[in-house]
């Protein structure tokens, strides 16, 4: 495969459209959290691969070279590439921001969003290791965001089962809530990205880190 055109402006509109393009079974935001992972991870970062996995393994059909190289350009060379500037301390990432109706399904489509957002940053982080090497700091940002994750999972069944009363005011407060731990997911995301970078140029210790059961 040759290089793939460069195209650093790509927008998340296009970034989505080429998504949808090849009918990618990954949601963007969680394609904006398994690229961000893959970039903090210390184990040895693979764009190719991590495009593959969000077509679970193996890359859709092409017509033609151009299309491979075009796809390559707006993933990599254009969604990965932006990212990778959140290893700046200074760049914090933001987990993606929409509108929420202050209904059922609304708060059902936040809670479902950070979740996948949560899977997946630790996928990108892990891939296919049981065990990574993280600096401390980056080791307890996990394991708080491993807290949230289990706060936005356990939400689910009580949003999608009907019989439970919710009323618009409890669902509000429960979008404030949930907006609440995504600026604390963000923050501890935020923690775990630039530490990563710092112990892959060997300026910080690593502890051994088990890659956390999601369930």
């Amino acid at each position: 495969m040759s290089n793939p055109k460069s195209k650093p402006g790509a927008s998340d509109a296009e970034v989505i459209a080429m998504l949808q393009r090849y009918h990618c079974p990954t949601p963007f935001h969680e394609v904006r959290t398994r690229f961000l992972g893959n970039i903090a991870t210390p184990l040895t970062a693979s764009p190719l691969e991590v495009v593959k996995g969000l077509w679970g393994g193996e890359l859709p059909e092409f017509d033609k070279m151009d299309d491979v190289n075009a796809l390559f350009g707006v993933l990599v060379a254009g969604l990965w590439n932006r990212l990778t500037t959140h290893q700046d301390g200074r760049n914090p990432f933001r987990l993606l921001r929409f509108e929420v109706a202050p209904t059922r399904e609304g708060t059902l489509r936040l809670a479902q969003t950070r979740l996948d957002e949560l899977d997946g940053f630790v996928e990108g982080l892990f891939g296919s290791a049981s065990e990574i090497h993280l600096p401390e700091s980056a080791h307890e940002a996990l394991v708080i965001l491993g807290e949230l994750r289990g706060m936005f999972a356990g939400s689910l069944p009580l949003l999608q089962d009907e019989a439970k009363p919710a009323s618009a005011a409890d669902l509000k407060d429960l979008i404030q809530n949930f907006q609440k731990l995504s600026i604390i997911a963000e923050a501890e995301m935020h923690k775990i990205v630039p530490a990563c970078k710092h112990a892959r140029a060997g300026h910080v210790a690593a502890m051994a880190v088990t890659r956390p059961t999601l369930h």
